[in-house]
């Protein structure tokens, strides 16, 4: 027999909050199953949707991107190619995001490399012409 969880077993296994569960099944991203008593409870087949759910929330993916994903999962394999294409799209922004934060830490890291400089006195420029030294 395949465990059964209930909302809060199934929030701690997830770590989301029983409204964070009941706001996915509002919006129709998650769709427990009932039991007899019309009382919801999740698999672990459930477990592991969020968890992809949230690996795409963590993309950045939009909560309208994610629930025409969704959409588009439920109509079958047809929709493959235009699934492909939404993940397409925010892994290209993603990636692009990521490169942004990259170069921001990159000035960052020189910030406090100048800040270094300053307080051992081996640095005498302006931060202007010490990140532009490269």
């Amino acid at each position: 027999m395949t465990a059964q969880y209930s909302i809060g077993e199934f929030a701690k296994l997830t770590g989301l909050s029983t409204y964070t569960l009941r706001y996915y099944e509002k919006e129709k991203l998650i769709t427990p199953a009932r039991d007899n008593h019309e009382r919801r409870f999740y698999t672990e087949h459930d477990i592991k949707w969020v968890g992809f759910l949230l690996h795409l929330k963590g993309t950045g993916m939009s909560m309208n991107e994610i629930k025409q994903y969704v959409k588009l999962r439920a109509q079958g394999d047809e929709t493959i190619p235009a699934r492909r294409e939404l993940l397409n799209q925010v892994q290209a922004r993603c990636v692009a995001q990521i490169e942004e934060m990259k170069m921001n830490l990159h000035v960052l890291s020189k910030k406090i490399d100048w800040y270094d400089g300053k307080l051992d006195h081996s640095i005498t420029s302006s931060f202007d012409d010490y990140l532009n030294k490269e």
